[in-house]
């Protein structure tokens, strides 16, 4: 079913294009619409008539998502607007503005069902048995299903937060109609009421899943550590080319999907031509685009790669996981200052390290001299994740 969906609707769908993403977005904001309303229709007609809170809440819920697959779907039309003067990396993270407002919506809803489920457990109630009733919520644990599995699909598709939150809020809303289901036949069945226990088990569920919706789609916008296996690809295609000898300090800056800006520092030796130097950064640059959608800039680091050179660098190496095993150095030099030389160098090492940059730093120079160093050193500490 998803894959016919694709086809129709967004055959595009596998192009690493905002256009694709934008089209993927709305397919999934259009499906949930549709989806959510059917089923809190049901639910909550179901709830009115056998008088449950859980089953009622649970129509809620689905009511919730109805909401939050609109807001998707704004999320992801703002999301495509062009790049301009008040905001030059476009407008990407609106979708995961429309992410926090899933949360807060999802929340909302868990509060308003506990305190519903609450009085229920003070005023128990028995909950009629009706064919009907039990039918619809076999029919919304059968689409939740569906839905959930729907958007893990396109999250991968397209490296959505907000549809992985969905789909996770969809995975979500299969216990708690599982739950409601249970209750609903030990009510009916062997007059045990456990509806307002259950439909309470069900809100806090549900604002589990709130913070968790509200921490995955805050954690972009406050600014996090990028993509562990996208570092690792594009440090791995920067280093393919075998004119540059080292790369250091790269950033990767998240303005929402198709909105990705890098910087690092890539080594190549000083006696390349400037203008080969250049053109070579110039299309690996070119390349971060073609095969990751990353507008990529390089800042290039000369390296004069002296007999000196390599001995000191060995040495500092070799003096850095001394000190700190996790640790490795990068950007050194034999500069010339105001007529007397020195080594500088900057000193990488994970942020969770409890040593102090200047201890750290105090080591390593307290290392290299007893090693025999014959220049002052000049240590830089570069906090990396580790």
């Amino acid at each position: 079913m998803t894959n016919l969906l694709l086809r129709l609707f967004v055959p595009n769908a596998s192009e690493n294009t905002p256009a694709a993403h934008g089209a993927v977005g709305k397919l999934a904001g259009i499906t949930g619409i549709v989806c959510n309303v059917l089923l809190a229709s049901l639910k909550i007609l179901a709830g009115l008539i056998t008088g449950s809170v859980a089953i009622t809440g649970d129509g809620i819920n689905n009511l919730t998502d109805s909401a939050s697959s609109i807001v998707t779907l704004l999320g992801f039309r703002i999301a495509q607007r062009p790049a301009d003067g008040e905001h030059p990396f476009g407008h990407g993270r609106y979708e995961y503005i429309s992410g926090v407002v899933v949360a807060a919506l999802v929340l909302l809803a868990g509060a308003e069902l506990a305190k519903s489920s609450v009085d229920k457990i003070i005023h128990p109630q028995a909950v009629p048995f009706t064919a009907l009733t039990l039918v619809i919520l076999l029919v919304s644990i059968s689409v939740k299903l569906w839905m959930a599995g729907f958007n893990r699909k396109l999250s991968k598709l397209i490296g959505s937060k907000t549809l992985e939150a969905t789909s996770q809020d969809s995975r979500n809303d299969v216990i708690a109609t599982s739950a409601v289901l249970l209750s609903f036949l030990a009510d009916g069945l062997f007059h045990i009421q456990l509806d307002g226990f259950v439909g309470l088990g069900v809100a806090l569920f549900i604002l589990w899943s709130g913070i968790s919706l509200a921490k995955n789609t805050i954690d972009p916008l406050i600014g996090m550590q990028a993509d562990e296996e996208m570092v690792e690809q594009l440090t791995e295609m920067i280093l393919s080319h075998p004119r540059v000898l080292g790369i250091h300090d790269l950033l990767i800056h998240d303005y929402g999907p198709g909105h990705c800006f890098a910087t690092v520092h890539a080594e190549m030796s000083a006696g390349e031509s400037p203008l080969d130097a250049h053109d070579q950064l110039d299309h690996i640059e070119q390349e971060a685009m073609h095969n990751f959608g990353i507008h990529l800039v390089i800042h290039y680091d000369p390296i004069a790669e002296t007999e000196d050179w390599a001995a000191l660098r060995a040495m500092a190496d070799t003096c850095a996981r001394e000190v700190e095993p996790a640790a490795s150095i990068h950007d050194l030099r034999i500069v010339d200052d105001q007529g007397q030389k020195k080594l500088t160098f900057d000193l990488a090492v994970p942020y969770s390290l409890p040593r102090t940059d200047n201890a750290l730093a105090e080591s390593v120079a307290a290392a290299l001299k007893e090693r025999g160093c014959p220049l002052p050193v000049v240590i830089h500490i570069d906090r990396q994740d580790g």
